[in-house]
């Protein structure tokens, strides 16, 4: 029985017969959908004389599951990306389905993207209030009053992110005796005009210097693949990744289980998964041959 149960005019027209017109489904083939995973993980697991005699399938559809947030992690091609433009309060909330990002970058007028680095040695912590002698304020209940915001995040807002000749020269850490001649100037993460930001893990609300202002910024993050029915599929080169990762999943869990049995299947997980990345990574050879040109550059240290 073929796979493809649609005509031509139908995969590129879509429902509404119209070229292009969102609705259609461009490149499904390359997918398969979880209901299927489960299906032909049963027919070809579970029964008599089969690995597996006896399985519910609310237990593969779990697993299944499990299988697509483990690989949506490092193996699948899981990265999203949203284009916004930079309110004038400097900060952006995650996305809804956020789990970590890869990184900011904010477009030039040419549609070139801009790295945005993160700045690491800044915060947004919880601001106090205090009186005019320092000491801390509270409601009627007796609890703390705390600010709105924290006069760490409003002097990073303010910042351009980048360090001044003044802040260079007359660093202590940098200009100290144990330092003299080892040290030059700035620290290279901080030797870019491109902006920075730090994430605010409390609130999940990501914070920009000032130099961003007015651009339109982009965050590509990962998911892990369960956020909508439409993203859980599993691309065909990882199938056999996910099928190895239901059976060991199954078995490790279920008592009396051999343990040859379930190491046989952890090893052919971890194999299936490592052919599932390289067949993934979409090496071409061309593109590789382009990239080696550079060799005969001479790299400056």
């Amino acid at each position: 029985m073929a796979l493809i149960n649609e005509t031509n005019e139908q995969y590129y027209l879509g429902p509404d017969g119209v070229w292009n017109s969102l609705d259609e489904d461009y490149g499904n083939y390359q997918f398969i959908p979880i209901k299927d995973i489960i299906n032909n993980f049963i027919i070809s697991y579970v029964g008599e004389d089969k690995l597996i005699s006896k399985l519910k399938r609310t237990d593969v559809a779990y697993h299944a599951q499990r299988g697509i947030q483990e690989l949506s992690f490092d193996t699948l091609p899981s990265t999203k990306s949203l284009e916004i433009e930079v309110n004038p309060q400097l900060y952006m909330v995650l996305p809804q389905d956020y789990v970590n990002y890869v990184k900011f970058t904010w477009t030039d007028s040419q549609g070139i993207e801009r790295v945005i680095y993160p700045a690491i040695k800044t915060s947004d912590p919880k601001p106090i209030l205090q009186d005019s002698q320092y000491e801390y304020t509270y409601d009627n209940n007796g609890e703390i009053l705390y600010a709105n915001q924290s006069e760490t995040s409003k002097r990073f807002i303010a910042s351009s992110g980048v360090p001044t000749l003044e802040e260079n020269y007359n660093n202590w850490d940098i200009m100290a005796v144990q330092n003299y001649g080892r040290r030059y100037g700035s620290n290279p993460e901080n030797m870019q005009t491109n902006g920075t930001f730090y994430i605010d893990k409390i609130k999940n609300i990501v914070h920009f210097s000032s130099d961003i202002a007015g651009k339109i910024i982009t965050i590509k993050y990962i998911s892990d693949g369960l956020a909508t029915d439409g993203e859980m599929v599993v691309h065909k080169f990882a199938e056999a990744a996910i099928y190895a990762y239901i059976a060991h999943a199954v078995l490790s869990t279920r008592s009396n289980t051999p343990e040859y049995l379930v190491a046989r299947f952890k090893k052919e997980f971890a194999a299936a998964r490592r052919n599932a990345k390289i067949r993934l990574s979409n090496i071409k050879i061309e593109e590789i041959t382009q990239v080696m040109r550079n060799k005969s550059k001479h790299i400056k240290h």
